[in-house]
């Protein structure tokens, strides 16, 4: 008979997960991700011109969906969190002319710093991309938005090479909560409730967009 059945104890305690990431904010992650790649792989084309466009919009209605639930939403998804981390940066910078690096810490500075930067760096990206839609310029407009997507590119790889790594270093995967929102161990729940609603209202909103462009 198997150690498990015979002390189910030592099951619960193997198999325990806490949640640290709620459902808006992973359902945000992946569709964050999923516009900017899908607008990347058609900026080229005039076929796809519709669907560039398209996700580009919900680029950049997802990010004033995260900076609005990172006023309203839970403690782990505020906005304020993030900026409570990169204020670590001058004690980390100290600790490094005394020669005493925190490597941790500046793990935590460098993944903080590509995800607020992808952020920022989606306004400028849909401003020229909108500009250059209605014509507002000449062809320097359409070319500094495609500098602007290049460098956004580059930091969306630099981010998921520091989890990689990261996660290689600590031993452990740090892209799960993004997927379960959950991570192993014992202790409270750091997002008390999933809000598994507000990410439905999330997707239903992206998809009826999506579907009204497409019949426009």
């Amino acid at each position: 008979m198997s150690s498990s059945i015979l002390n189910p104890a030592s099951t619960t305690t193997a198999a325990r997960t806490r949640r640290v990431t709620d459902a808006p904010t992973r359902v945000f992650h992946w569709l964050f991700a999923l516009c900017f790649t899908g607008a990347y792989l058609t900026a080229e084309s005039e076929h796809w011109r519709l669907v560039h466009v398209t996700l580009g919009y919900t680029f950049a209605g997802l990010l004033v969906f995260r900076l609005v639930w990172g006023l309203i939403g839970p403690r782990q998804a505020r906005l304020g969190l993030m900026a409570r981390k990169l204020s670590g940066l001058r004690t980390w910078i100290d600790g490094l002319r005394a020669g005493r690096p925190n490597g941790r810490q500046a793990q935590n500075l460098g993944m903080t710093a590509t995800v607020l930067a992808l952020m920022i760096a989606v306004v400028p990206v849909t401003l020229s991309g909108y500009a250059s839609e209605n014509e507002w310029g000449g062809d320097w407009l359409g070319q500094l938005h495609g500098l602007i997507g290049d460098g956004l590119l580059a930091l969306a790889i630099a981010h998921v090479g520091l989890i990689a790594l990261l996660s290689l270093l600590r031993r452990t995967n740090l892209a799960r909560p993004m997927l379960t929102g959950r991570i192993p161990g014992a202790g409270p729940d750091l997002a008390r409730r999933n809000h598994g609603l507000v990410a439905a209202l999330v997707i239903a909103a992206v998809v009826g967009f999506w579907v009204l462009q497409a019949a426009a």
